[in-house]
């Protein structure tokens, strides 16, 4: 992203234990505290919950 974003990158990773990651941007002034959102996961081809990580 460009040095003058108000977007921070950060990564999601699948709450079943596969690890697998994305790797998106959030506002930090509309989500302060971390999010989840439920996306596929193509290990175990199925959408389950994704977290963020620090």
């Amino acid at each position: 992203m460009a040095g003058n974003s108000k977007r921070t990158i950060i990564h999601i990773e699948s709450t079943e234990g596969t690890g697998y990651r994305y790797t998106i941007t959030k506002s930090k002034k509309l989500h302060p505290g971390r999010v989840e959102y439920k996306k596929f996961d193509p290990v175990i081809r199925k959408h389950v919950l994704f977290k963020e990580t620090k």
